[in-house]
């Protein structure tokens, strides 16, 4: 991953981490007692309190009794959760932190009475903190937020991270250089600030970005520095973004129908900071199809592309399960990924995934350069109901590692 995509990658571990940790309450909260002789004051003071009661209710659905995280985050007025982070990716290695979360739903009006009126419940607002480190030495701080205005009109989405990050750049080559490695750490300060305002009473959003990093280059030797240019090598971005964003899935979390298209742009220049200028832009789409009663096929497209002066560890890269963060890089990317989900029963569900990623524009066109599939498969639990959100483990096999992943949510970001 690159530094801007490390702190985006950490504010959403704050998140997955909590909702995770929400489900890791007391499984065995409601199993039956033993039918034994007791005395009455025995029975009385081993009967639960009130207190304890309601706080064993929290952990259970009480449409079906099993463990379910959807009354403790959305019962309450909002409380703090230390998390525990859990980190696998091949292009930092294995690793872990700690994360610390808030969740506060809002109150004009409860999940049960949006969906009874039909309409899809407001996402609680979520706040978050955390620290990790890897076992490359990769090591980060951050602090982020997803918020929700007058009733949903107005969205923010930000964080503040600081990172020092061991990578490898990759360098397809060509006919005429062979391909390259080189090992660099970006150590540095990253910021994302997005708004977004609902247009009408349509499902359609449109925002504004301030994008930020200011990162110290260190290479493992001046041989492997001085195969960038001055330009490459630039330390500190300072952008503004244009975004247009469709939203109608039925949930934010892990959608069952509907679909999410997006379309972003942004302009990095002196005037606002950057030492370079150049430009930023993507365009994705998630759709979610289901079909009868218990599968669910989902379908992704992604494009990213770059312009200008752009810093060598800003490049596009393919993001997608089974592949190291940031392994292809360029001035063009391209993904496309399908998943089935298969409900096995109102809990517990299968999933599948296969795609491919393709990476062209610096040294190759889009016909000369491979592409790099992965599959994989995994399976999910769902976590908190009244929010549709699943969580479990993927196992993926990538082109060069065969790795798992830790899901809360929807695998696509």
């Amino acid at each position: 991953m690159n530094a801007l995509a490390a702190i985006g990658c950490c504010a959403r571990i704050v998140f997955s981490s909590a909702c995770m940790a929400a489900g890791a309450g007391t499984a065995d909260a409601h199993e039956p007692a033993l039918q034994v002789p007791a005395t009455a004051a025995v029975l009385q003071a081993a009967a639960p309190t009130p207190a304890e009661t309601a706080r064993r209710s929290l952990w259970r659905d009480p449409q079906d009794g099993h463990l379910d995280a959807s009354g403790w985050l959305l019962e309450k007025k909002g409380g703090f959760l230390p998390v525990p982070i859990i980190i696998t990716d091949p292009a930092v290695g294995n690793g872990g932190g700690l994360a610390l979360a808030f969740f506060r739903p809002h109150r004009s009006s409860t999940h049960a009475e949006d969906t009874a009126r039909g309409r899809r419940p407001q996402t609680p607002d979520i706040y978050g903190a955390m620290a990790m480190r890897t076992s490359n030495g990769t090591e980060a701080l951050g602090a982020g937020a997803m918020l929700h205005f007058d009733e949903d009109r107005w969205r923010y989405r930000g964080g503040l991270g600081k990172a020092s990050i061991n990578l490898d750049f990759h360098a397809p080559g060509n006919r005429v250089s062979p391909p390259l490695k080189i090992s660099y750490n970006a150590d540095g300060i990253a910021s994302f600030q997005q708004v977004f305002r609902r247009i009408g009473s349509h499902e359609l959003f449109i925002g504004l970005a301030w994008i930020y990093m200011d990162v110290d280059l260190s290479f493992d030797s001046d041989r492997e520095r001085d195969r960038f240019s001055d330009k490459e090598r630039a330390s500190r971005s300072s952008g503004l973004g244009l975004a247009l964003e469709y939203d109608s899935r039925d949930n934010a979390f892990t959608p069952s129908r509907g679909w999410l298209g997006s379309l972003e742009a942004n302009a990095y220049d002196a005037l606002i900071g950057s030492d370079n200028d150049f430009q930023s832009y993507r365009g994705h789409a998630y759709g979610y199809l289901p079909i009868g009663e218990r599968l669910v096929l989902g379908g992704r497209a992604d494009v990213r592309w770059a312009e200008g002066d752009v810093p060598f560890y800003r490049l596009p890269y393919i993001d997608m399960r089974g592949i190291g963060s940031a392994r292809y890089q360029d001035h063009r990317a391209a993904t496309l990924e399908t998943e089935l989900r298969w409900n096995l029963s109102r809990r517990w569900a299968l999933v599948g995934f296969v795609g491919a990623g393709r990476t062209w524009g610096r040294h190759n066109d889009v016909s000369d350069g491979p592409s790099q599939v992965a599959r994989g498969a995994g399976v999910r639990y769902l976590l908190v109901r009244q929010l549709g959100l699943y969580a479990g483990i993927d196992y993926a096999w990538g082109p060069e590692d065969d790795t798992f992943y830790i899901q809360v949510g929807s695998a696509w970001r």
